[in-house]
């Protein structure tokens, strides 16, 4: 997808409506779909305990359960019936016909205006792009810079061994989970390995002295020029962009994004050098060829389904951006 190929501005486009009885129950199997994620942490985190995999999406993100839960139909949509009252008081959310009318005519409703009463509840996303430019803005920006670029499939996981090098002197993160190869084991996978991290947010948690191992030197200024479609933390930051866009995006999209996130971020500790035997997870041995391959081929697997959801993530973007759009208008 292109920058200077927008898709139709959501603000423009005809709006679809949802019956009450249509879209309680996807927000019902959306509170469901996040509560299979979102309980056992909260539970944890009351009890004082921690989890190395399940907790990362709701401690290193800044999108919480609370906030996960709430389902949102995206852009363009119409709830119709009582209960979409309740939107109201919802931030950017607006009566149905508001600011150029995404209120059809009585007679193209199902079942008619009176059938459930009420004018419904509507995204304004003209408003919701104004207030988010800038984070519409760098979401589009990385977006479609990563969808542009080649994959890379040589890196191994090696990030998350450049963040407990020379462990002895600097401690671990992950203080209450044991090196698999130990210390000295694993700064030695470090140092007989070529490291060529693109994202700088893994880059940024590098033990002091494996930042220099690193053959690029990523920065937040850089990171929209380094992105690209084979990384794994690029691939979970799907969700970030996603939540960010929250509620433009459809919570169907969001929640693939988490799904994925979670997956990748099981593998990603898998290929890690902590021992995760007691957690239940057997390790991927990246400092053998056989565990190289293996964690090549599920993260090309990641990078597929990834691609996806990146094209429709950035629709969601562009679409707020486009020119012609209310948002547009306003900011000429």
């Amino acid at each position: 997808m292109s920058l200077t190929a927008p898709s139709p501005a959501l603000s423009v486009l005809p709006p679809k409506h949802l019956a009450q009885d249509e879209w309680l129950p996807r927000a019902e199997a959306h509170r469901a779909r996040v509560e299979r994620f979102a309980a056992p942490f909260v539970e944890r985190r009351m009890a004082g305990k921690k989890h190395p995999i399940e907790d990362f999406l709701f401690t290193y993100y800044t999108h919480k359960p609370g906030q996960l839960q709430r389902w949102h139909p995206g852009a363009g949509v119409v709830l119709e019936g009582p209960a979409a009252a309740e939107r109201l008081a919802w931030k950017f959310y607006a009566p149905a016909g508001h600011d150029g009318g995404a209120r059809a005519p009585r007679s193209a409703r199902p079942g008619g205006e009176g059938a459930e009463g009420g004018s419904g509840a509507v995204l304004d996303a003209a408003e919701f792009a104004s207030a988010r430019a800038e984070a519409v803005r760098f979401a589009r920006i990385i977006l479609a810079g990563t969808a542009a670029r080649p994959a890379q499939f040589s890196c191994f996981g090696l990030h998350e061994w450049a963040m407990a090098y020379r462990s002895a002197e600097n401690g671990i993160r992950h203080e209450y989970l044991p090196l698999r190869l130990g210390a000295a084991g694993t700064d030695r996978v470090v140092e007989e390995h070529r490291i060529r991290c693109t994202h700088f947010d893994a880059f940024r948690f590098y033990a002091p002295q494996a930042a220099p191992l690193n053959e690029l030197q990523p920065t937040r200024e850089t990171q929209r020029e380094l992105e690209q479609p084979g990384c794994l933390h690029a691939n979970m930051d799907l969700y970030k962009w996603a939540y960010k866009l929250t509620p433009a995006v459809p919570s169907e999209l969001l929640m693939d994004c988490f799904e994925l996130a979670w997956e990748i971020r099981t593998m990603d500790m898998r290929a890690s050098p902590y021992d995760l035997s007691d957690w239940g997870h057997a390790p991927i041995r990246i400092e053998t060829a056989e565990g190289k391959a293996e964690y090549v081929r599920a993260q090309k697997r990641f990078a597929e389904r990834a691609d996806v959801l990146r094209a429709r993530l950035l629709e969601v973007a562009e679409a707020l951006s486009a020119p012609g759009s209310n948002h547009a208008d306003k900011q000429k």
